[in-house]
Formats: structure tokens, C-alpha cells, sequence
């Protein structure tokens, strides 16, 4: 198999581009930090078959298009981070740009291409959904919501969706927060809890949607060989749970106390409206499609997802 990543650099990116080269795939990382249309083999991962190809994700077709001719899979993770920086007016710009733009490339690159890949698997995320505090169940069928993300991840498919075409699936991976220890939102958790001073943030009442690392990969590779797969995909464990309870199983994890709450109101001063949207709300995600096509999560609770993190 011959797959074109975007984004393959990241917390989930880069293991995924390593796992298919060490399956003998042929891998070809679209990066920015290379002269556009120019390669260069990988250095310093030791797995050979990986090979960085520089591209402009502008919104048009560059050099770099000729790699999506005959590849087998497209998988386009491309993306500022959300949380990296408050949301200031110049950084929504920066972030709806950084998505649209690069999907709207590649999605060119694909309708151009003489031999067009059979599926596309663009990610997007849960917060297509919007965010609450109630338990209302969202699956793939449920609207988008009118805030920014939401909205955000609305175009975001919306330019996706133009890559179809007979011969090409498009897969739309609403992913939500992605568990291992090295990196993401579980990295950051970490240190309050070694340090006995962790707990639930705010009310402790809103959910979260996560997914251990390892199922997120191996629901791509799924999505990439079932041809039934299309359309919104919930990248999700089928038990959402509080964050409370996701407090709490931290907590037992690390043979730490869970009772110090974050104060909402101090969130809301360092982050500003990313507050609201990323950790005093959220939505309780269920992956209704994958579960209804036959994927089997390897960690569907939160118990075992963090013995199979912390025991490993």
C-alpha cells in the first residue's frame, strides 16, 4: 500500500506513518519544512519507507500533487494545534486556515489525479458536536453546532467532502481526545496528579469523549481497507465518561488522591473563551457507526485504558 499523510509529524501522525512503515507500506509525509515538490528520506526514526515531501497547503495544487497519483490511502491530519495558544482573533484565522486550506489542496490534488486514491480519511473532531455540561448522546447523525469549533469543523468536512468521487471514499474522523502518555492532552494531565494536587475541572459534570491511542490507529487502518466505511466517524470509546469519573480512574491509575477541583473561574481568566470550549464543557460521543460496521475497540472503558497506558 502506498499512503500520503498531512500531518504525519504529531501526537497521532507520526506513530501512524512508523506503523505502516514497519507493515513494509510505502509512506509519504507532506511536510512544511521542506522546499515545496522537494524529498528526503526520514532520518533518525530507524524505519526505513517513510519519505518527507514538502508541500505549501495554500488551497492549490503543487508539485507534490504527483505523490497522490496511485497512492492507495490519503489521510490528512493537518491542522494548528487547538489548544496551543489563546483564541485570539488572529489565531481563529490561523486556525480555521490551517485546515481549510491544506484539505482544500489535497482534496484537488486527488479530484486531479489520474489513478485517485480509493479512500480519503480527513480528520475533524468532536467538537463538530458543540459543547455542553448535560448527558445528551451524540452519534454521527447529530447536527453541528453553531460555536466556532463547531462551525470550524463544519467547513473543515465541507472541503472534504469534495474529494469524492466514485472511486474514492471519503472518511470524516471526528476523533476526541486521543489517551497515551507521550503526548496530547494525557501528557498534560500528568503532573498535577504525581504531585497530589489533581481533580476534576469545574462542575466535574461534562463529559469526555476519549479514545486510547492505539484504537484511534487501529480504526484508520480499519477505515482504510472497509469499503464500507464513508462518511462521519466517530474516533471515540463507546464509554464516554465524566470528568469526575475521568478524575477519579486517573486517580487510581496513579495511586493518586482526585478530590482538588480546578476552579472554573481561574480557567476562564488564563484561557479566555477556550475554556468554555475545551475543558469546562464538552459532549458525551458514542462511535454508533464503527460499532454498527464490526469495529472492535481493544480498550472500550476507562479502567483499562489506563492499565493498558500505565502497566505497559
Amino acid at each position: 500500500m502506498k499512503a500520503v499523510v498531512a500531518g504525519g509529524t504529531g501526537f497521532l501522525g507520526r506513530l501512524l506513518c512508523e506503523i505502516f512503515a514497519e507493515d513494509g507500506h510505502e509512506v509519504i509525509v507532506l511536510s512544511r519544512a521542506l522546499p515545496p515538490g522537494q524529498s528526503a528520506h526520514e532520518a533518525g526514526t530507524g524505519v526505513p519507507g517513510i519519505t518527507r515531501v514538502g508541500w505549501q497547503p495554500d488551497g492549490q495544487i503543487g508539485d507534490w500533487a504527483r505523490h497522490i497519483d496511485g497512492a492507495d490511502a490519503v489521510i490528512n491530519l493537518a491542522g494548528e494545534s487547538i489548544a496551543a495558544k489563546r483564541w485570539t482573533p488572529e489565531q481563529k484565522t490561523r486556525l480555521r486556515e490551517s485546515r481549510l486550506l491544506a484539505t482544500r489542496s489535497l482534496a484537488g490534488a486527488i479530484l486531479a489525479a489520474p489513478s485517485a486514491p480509493r479512500v480519503f480519511i480527513s480528520g475533524s473532531a468532536i467538537g463538530y458536536y458543540g459543547f455542553t455540561t448535560d448527558d445528551r448522546i451524540f452519534t454521527e447523525s447529530a447536527p453541528a453546532a453553531s460555536d466556532f469549533l463547531a462551525a470550524l469543523c463544519a467547513e473543515w468536512e465541507q472541503e472534504a467532502q469534495r474529494a469524492a468521487r466514485p472511486e474514492t471514499r471519503v472518511v470524516l474522523l471526528r476523533t476526541g481526545i486521543a489517551l497515551e502518555r507521550d503526548g496530547g492532552a494525557l501528557a498534560k494531565m500528568l503532573l498535577p496528579f504525581r504531585l497530589f494536587a489533581g481533580g476534576p475541572i469545574g462542575s466535574g459534570r461534562q463529559y469526555m469523549s476519549w479514545i486510547h491511542r492505539l484504537d484511534w490507529l487501529e480504526l484508520v487502518r480499519w477505515a482504510i481497507v472497509t469499503p464500507g466505511v464513508s462518511g462521519p466517524i466517530n474516533a471515540t470509546a463507546p464509554a464516554p465518561v465524566t470528568n469526575a469519573e475521568f478524575s477519579r480512574a486517573l486517580g487510581r491509575a496513579l495511586g493518586r488522591p482526585s478530590w482538588l477541583p480546578a476552579p472554573a473561574f481561574a480557567l476562564r481568566l488564563m484561557l479566555g473563551e477556550m475554556a468554555d470550549a475545551l475543558v469546562l464543557g464538552g459532549q458525551r460521543v458514542v462511535p454508533k457507526r464503527a460499532l454498527e460496521l464490526g469495529f472492535e475497540f481493544r480498550c472500550p472503558e476507562i479502567d483499562r485504558a489506563f492499565r493498558a497506558i500505565f502497566e505497559a
